[in-house]
């Protein structure tokens, strides 16, 4: 988390309330970080503040999101006079109404490093799987009528190919750092351009301009955080810069793509193929004819 100075008190040496979502389950917290969590606060979850919440609201001095969950909104904030902190899981707060929590004198924190590493390796191993087909491959291997794969289908090169990173920041340093190991040719844009040294130490090239990383790359891999500024940064003009061998990956947020757009460039052949680990609305519907599927 970042580092902030905030202290909580409760009288009597009893711990400082915490509210989570709940303990466990799809949106609660890890049950493996309930211990560590109750050596410094009293857990309540949302049920047990909604169930009373005239004796819980003035004991809540901090929050603790996971999955976005609890949902911070006016109607909560008004009920939680002593609330001092909100401690969000992840590194993206494009979730929160910052300025609606700022107006209640709350501080926020978010790990902005906790998972760096993570999120690159699941950036390269989307690449990887795009290139070499690994999950067409492993349909087609347990299909009954399964006997053979084409002679083309062992997808395209990674090795000697050519990786744009939009967003080069922690993670998407983290990512050239993998790439290069790959022995990729490494492009990037980013607001400001690294240092030589960072660039050498990668093999990286800066493209003042994104068309430029666009027109050139095997894969294209988008790393921003989501602001007004970057919704649907990747939308059909982007789209059709890209070579028709192309791959997009996204691993920033959903709505950093313009997906109908993207939808159609799939099914158009614009570009070869897209690897996304996040989507808008997410999860998305279930439904058996929704084009991103297919």
């Amino acid at each position: 988390m970042k580092h902030l100075k905030i202290n909580l008190i409760m009288g009597g040496g009893e711990l400082p309330g915490l509210l989570v979502n709940e303990i466990g389950g799809i949106h609660g917290i890890l049950r493996g970080h309930v211990v560590f969590l109750k050596k410094h606060f009293c857990l309540i979850t949302m049920k047990e503040f909604l169930e009373n919440k005239k004796h819980m609201s003035k004991k809540v001095q901090a929050i603790y999101l996971w999955w976005h969950k609890p949902v911070i909104d006016q109607e909560l904030l008004q009920s939680l006079p002593n609330l001092k902190v909100i401690a969000n899981s992840g590194v993206g707060m494009d979730h929160l109404d910052l300025k609606l929590v700022a107006s209640f004198g709350v501080k926020m924190a978010n790990a902005p490093h906790a998972v760096s590493s993570s999120t690159a390796d699941t950036g390269m191993a989307l690449l990887l799987a795009s290139a070499r087909r690994l999950v067409e491959g492993y349909h087609i291997a347990i299909s009954s009528g399964m006997e053979y794969c084409e002679a083309d289908f062992l997808g395209a090169e990674v090795t000697g190919a050519t990786l744009g990173i939009i967003g080069m920041g922690r993670i998407g340093y983290k990512i050239a750092l993998r790439a290069k190991a790959f022995e990729m040719n490494i492009l990037y844009h980013n607001r400001t351009r690294r240092k030589e040294q960072e660039e050498q130490a990668v093999g990286a090239a800066y493209c003042e301009k994104i068309d430029g990383l666009l027109q050139q790359a095997d894969f294209v891999m988008v790393v921003v955080s989501l602001t007004p500024q970057t919704h649907k940064l990747i939308g059909k003009r982007e789209l059709e810069l890209m070579k028709p061998t192309a791959t997009l990956i996204n691993i920033s947020r959903g709505a950093v793509i313009d997906q109908e757009a993207l939808v159609t460039a799939l099914q158009t052949g614009v570009i070869r193929a897209a690897a996304l680990d996040v989507t808008y609305p997410e999860p998305l519907p279930r439904l058996p004819a929704l084009p991103i599927f297919q």
